[in-house]
This record gives C-alpha cells, sequence and structure tokens, in this order.
C-alpha cells in the first residue's frame, strides 16, 4: 500500500505581499475579516486537510533603507493580528481540521504559553499544534526590549529549554487527576495527582503545577522549521513534525539524513516524526493557464516593496549592496550579526554557487522572484502537480507530506487544491478520503 501524505494550508501571508489583491482573491473583503478565515477553513476540512498554519512575526520590518515606510505602503508583513481567538471561533464551525498557532521562545515565557495551549486544545477538541520560533528579525526583537538578537545557538538553547519546561507543565496534572465528586466536593481526591515542576535552568525559573485541566491531547502537537544544524538538532530534541522550506530534491533528502541522524543519536524514532515540506502550487485546467497566473505573481508588488521584505527577514539592508560580490561572503555578513544562516542569499547561493559573483541588479531579480515566491511555485493541472508531489514525497522518505504555502489568490487557490489536486491525490491512493482521528495527533500519526 501507497504511504500516504499529509497537507495543511499555510495562512501566513495569504494577505500580505500583495497577494490579496491578485486575481482571484476576494474583493469587497479585508484581513483581518473572521468570515475570510470561516470559508477557508470550511473549503480546507471539505478536503479533509490536516491543518490550517499560521505563521506570526510581531514587528513591521524596517531594515530596508532604515525606515518603516516601505513595509506599511506596501503592507509587507504586516498587518498581523494574533492569530489565537481566531483559532477559538474557527473550532466552533469545524469539527475536524486542526490550527496551528506561532509563538516565539524567544520572547515569550513557557508557562503563558503553556497555560494558552492548554486552553485552546479544549476549546478546539484536541486540534491545537503549536510552532515553536526563535525569532530571527530585528523588528520583532525591539519590541521586547531586545536590541540586538540573542546569539543564533543561544536562540535554540532557550528554544528547548522553553519546550521542556511546557511539556513539564503539561505533565504536571495527570489525566485522570479531576473526578469533580459531587457527593463528597472533592475536585481531585489524589493530591499527589498534582506536581510542581520545581525548573531552574539557564533561561527560566517556573515552580509549577499549570493550573489547568489537562486537555484532550495531553499537549499541543509540536512543530518546528530550523533548517541550520543547530536547528536541524533542535527539532529533533522535541518536535512531532518539521515543517522545512522548498528545496530541490536532493536538499530534501539531505535535510530527511540528517534530521534521522540527529532524532536517532536523541533515542527517538525517525519513523514517527514527518516533514512537512513548504511549497507554492498554482492550478490550472491547462498547463498553460497555469503558467500564465504564475506571471501574474510578478505584479504582486514593487520592487521596493520586495527590497523591504527581504531586508527584513535577512536583518541587512539590501539597498547598501556593492555593484558586485560573492555570495558567500555576504552570507558570512548577514550570518555574523546573529541572523539565520540559512536564508535568502543562503538559499541563492545553493542555487548558483557559493563563489559566485554576481551584480545588485542580478541579485535584485533573483530576489524579487522569491519574495514573492515565483522562482518556488509549481504550477500546472492537477496530474503535474500531483506527480511533483509523489515524486518529492518518495524521494524524501514518504514520512509527512507538504505545506501548501501562501495561496497567491485567495479563495481560487485554496479552491483548486481541494476540488482538484486532493480528488487527484485521493484517486491515487496518496490521501485520505476521510479524517482518520479525533485529535490532530491522530490525523498527522495515521498513515
Amino acid at each position: 500500500m501507497k504511504a500516504k501524505m499529509h497537507l495543511a494550508f499555510d495562512l501566513s501571508w495569504t494577505h500580505l505581499q500583495g497577494r490579496w489583491r491578485l486575481p482571484g482573491s476576494w474583493t469587497g473583503r479585508t484581513y483581518p475579516d473572521l468570515g475570510m478565515f470561516k470559508e477557508i477553513a470550511a473549503i480546507a476540512e471539505r478536503g479533509c486537510i490536516d491543518m490550517l498554519f499560521f505563521g506570526d512575526s510581531t514587528g513591521i520590518p524596517s531594515t530596508w533603507r532604515g525606515s518603516i515606510d516601505a513595509a506599511v505602503r506596501w503592507g509587507i508583513d504586516f498587518p498581523r493580528q494574533d492569530m489565537s481567538g481566531y483559532i477559538a471561533a474557527l473550532a466552533q464551525d469545524t469539527k475536524h481540521i486542526g490550527f496551528g498557532l506561532t509563538y516565539s521562545s524567544t520572547f515569550m515565557h513557557p508557562f503563558y504559553v503553556a497555560r494558552l495551549l492548554n486552553s485552546l486544545d479544549h476549546l478546539t477538541n484536541g486540534r491545537i499544534a503549536f510552532n515553536v520560533v526563535t525569532s530571527t528579525r530585528r523588528a520583532d526583537a525591539a519590541n521586547y526590549g531586545f536590541d540586538e538578537l540573542m546569539e543564533h545557538n543561544s536562540r535554540y538553547e532557550r528554544m528547548e529549554e522553553f519546550v521542556d519546561v511546557c511539556k513539564a507543565l503539561w505533565a504536571s496534572v495527570d489525566a485522570d487527576a479531576f473526578v469533580w465528586d459531587r457527593e463528597s466536593g472533592e475536585v481531585i481526591p489524589d493530591p499527589t495527582k498534582v506536581r510542581a515542576i520545581n525548573h531552574r535552568g539557564d533561561f527560566f525559573k517556573v515552580k509549577g503545577p499549570l493550573s489547568c485541566v489537562p486537555s484532550p491531547q495531553g499537549r499541543p502537537v509540536l512543530i518546528q522549521a530550523g533548517g541550520s544544524p543547530r536547528g536541524i538538532k533542535a527539532s529533533a530534541h522535541f518536535a512531532d513534525h518539521i515543517f522545512a522550506s522548498s528545496r530541490p530534491g536532493p536538499l530534501k533528502a539531505k535535510h530527511r539524513r540528517e534530521l534521522d541522524g540527529e532524532l536517532t543519536a536523541a533515542g527517538r524514532d525517525p519513523s514517527q516524526v514527518g516533514i512537512l515540506w513548504g511549497v507554492i502550487v498554482i492550478l490550472g485546467e491547462t498547463e498553460e493557464e497555469a503558467l500564465r497566473r504564475r506571471e501574474t505573481l510578478l505584479t504582486a508588488m514593487p520592487f521596493e516593496a520586495a527590497g523591504a521584505f527581504i531586508s527584513g527577514g535577512a536583518g541587512y539592508d539590501f539597498s547598501t549592496l556593492p555593484a558586485r560580490f560573492k555570495l558567500r561572503e555576504l552570507n558570512e555578513e548577514i550570518a555574523a550579526t546573529q541572523a539565520s544562516p540559512v536564508g535568502i542569499v543562503h538559499k541563492m547561493a545553493t542555487e548558483v554557487g557559493f563563489e559566485t559573483e554576481i551584480t545588485r541588479e542580478e541579485f535584485y531579480e533573483r530576489a524579487m522572484k522569491a519574495a514573492i515566491g515565483y522562482d518556488h511555485t509549481i504550477a500546472g493541472t492537477a496530474s503535474q502537480v500531483a506527480d511533483y508531489l509523489e515524486e518529492e514525497f518518495e524521494a524524501s522518505g514518504s514520512r509527512g507530506g507538504f505545506m501548501i504555502g501562501h495561496p497567491p489568490s485567495t479563495p481560487k487557490d485554496i479552491l483548486n487544491v481541494t476540488d482538484f489536486l486532493v480528488p487527484e491525490l485521493q484517486r491515487r491512493g496518496r490521501f485520505r478520503t476521510s479524517y482518520e482521528g479525533e485529535t490532530l495527533a491522530q490525523n498527522l500519526l495515521a498513515a
């Protein structure tokens, strides 16, 4: 029997970077209209999609030319709401689909996050995932009192301790502790089922226990997206599923091998940890139609907006680039500031060579396409896109699936996945025809 893949919709940037105005997007309705998200949730659940995923950032990009003006003007990583309240509302209109919520372990406190996610897991009847991020954007850091980014490896050390504290808190009250005896009036007859965690670490001091009723899943599904060697090691430490960026097939296989090695070293079973690969898809009734629609991506935002986007993500003002430079040297300069060493410049270098010298204009041309996702958008018929997903799924170990990211036009591209791609994958035995479990964890583990 063929291994089945899992599918999620990444809605992190659905309304950002000019997507909100492309053909096929809503007219007369704008973010953060709850009705838009309700419609997305209904479409996705009809297609048996595993999860709606919400990435996040809390600052307005200000690196490009030292100002937030371009980001504000063109809607670059701005605006964004805290999606916890939206998830609580969407859960009331759905029964099966899961919800991924993002918080930063660099800026947040584990007790607060553990308590919030416990409540959301109750409200969703066990359909919450926690996307744990370290945050590499200076605009975010400035809002939490940081003058500079925390050192790269230290961010991951803090992340690991953060999750360890959360897991200890979620386990600090036994699942069968609450009895609610109406005759005696006892809530928990055996107080030993509630325990302090007395955590003292390098970053946190937390007494505990968590003052909550254990949630349906016990704890949320844990997702992590580190792609650097240190990030992959952190993934192996705690993640149930990995969110990995789009990359060529051989690099997917390499990531899978490296993750499996770290999982084995950590005493975990690699077969139980899936990778959800980021992918952008545009479906058409014909290949020509899909390719034509992909070209419209290049009209989504002007050069200034793309500059604000890539500069904010890298923490480097790309408006100051010299006339010619080597990608390796630029990436090293960016990494030295504690930004991610595997960001946009690293990805570009893996494609054209780290020692390649390029001009400022060549870089801008490539960066423009990367900013809107043009360079890694898969466009074609449902059959052609299914061929691609199957090939990549098998080449990367047939464990996990795909995070269908940042639909270029919402709701058109979400409808197309549900109505055309999903039935094609079902016909091939690659995707479920109904939800197998009652919780998100159960559905993500189902083969």
